[in-house]
């Protein structure tokens, strides 16, 4: 059983309109299997219908993937031939959960890092409501559906972001206006710029990346890796969290959805140098 709590907060700045919504954050608890103090932190956007969730433990973890992998054959083995639990101490375990924008399905994605901070297992549950929606790009031959992957992202992709930080963050909501460029030239090398500009302002950051394709493995200067997975998705990570938590720099987790050719949803959940959750961005983006 789930019990979901509404988390009251809300904060204010100078200079600044404090009619500003506040974001609803929520803990979850699993009183069935464990004990009252494991909870779990969501960042969840109603009108965008996604969210992302953190596991703290390997437990709460393993009866997700039972209850997706088996559904009705689980016989309650504790190690199922057909189920492949991943590492017992994750460092990180992410999912993150985007809804169809056309039909009754929706997306769900976990990063799982290993205790290390490597990637240890990317998993994808495509779920649906009725009639089964096709993917696009869905060949599951690896070799030749790569190139038309990595081109299905090249190009300029415009849209809106919505952020919203933790309560140990301020519990704030930011919304921004996105663009993101990539290019790869004739030798595979990368190059990708991200530009937002803070909504009703004239504030505008700018990111810039390079890196090289191998594949459907996308991996960019700093230790930052994309993988290509069929069904128009990709799932990014650091390649190291460790790297990231002795430079004490923060770190992401993104999940890019592409359910039509030039549309796609991405969820972006940013962590701190100790773990915590930072905040969790939902983009909406075309190309234009």
């Amino acid at each position: 059983m789930l019990y979901i709590k509404q988390a009251s907060s809300r904060i204010s700045v100078a200079d600044e309109d404090d009619s500003e919504p506040e974001w609803l954050e929520y803990k979850i608890k699993e009183t069935n299997m464990f004990t009252v103090d494991k909870y779990q932190q969501i960042g969840f956007f109603p009108e965008e219908r996604a969210f992302a969730l953190r596991y703290q433990t390997a437990g709460m973890l393993e009866t997700v993937l039972r209850v997706g992998v088996l559904g009705e054959d689980d016989t309650g083995e504790d190690s199922p031939k057909n189920l492949k639990i991943p590492s017992r101490k994750p460092s990180i375990v992410c999912e993150n959960c985007l809804y169809s924008l056309e039909g009754n399905g929706r997306v769900r994605a976990f990063h799982i890092m290993d205790p290390k901070g490597v990637l240890d297992t990317l998993l994808v549950f495509h779920e649906n409501q009725g009639v089964p929606q096709p993917l696009v790009d869905s060949s599951v031959d690896p070799l030749s559906a790569s190139t038309d992957r990595i081109k299905a992202l090249l190009g300029r992709w415009e849209g809106h972001s919505v952020t919203k930080r933790s309560g140990v963050y301020g519990a704030t909501l930011a919304e921004a206006n996105t663009v993101v460029i990539l290019e790869m030239d004739s030798n595979g090398q990368l190059v990708q710029d991200t530009i937002s500009t803070k909504s009703g302002t004239s504030t505008t950051t700018k990111v810039n990346w390079t890196g090289s394709a191998n594949n459907n493995l996308l991996q960019f200067d700093g230790g930052y890796e994309m993988t290509l997975l069929p069904g128009g998705m990709y799932m990014g990570y650091p390649s190291d969290i460790s790297k990231c938590v002795a430079q004490l720099d923060s770190f992401h987790l993104e999940f890019c959805w592409m359910e039509s050719p030039g549309k796609r949803q991405r969820l972006v959940r940013t962590y701190d140098s100790a773990g915590l959750a930072v905040s969790s961005t939902y983009f909406l983006e075309s190309k234009a």
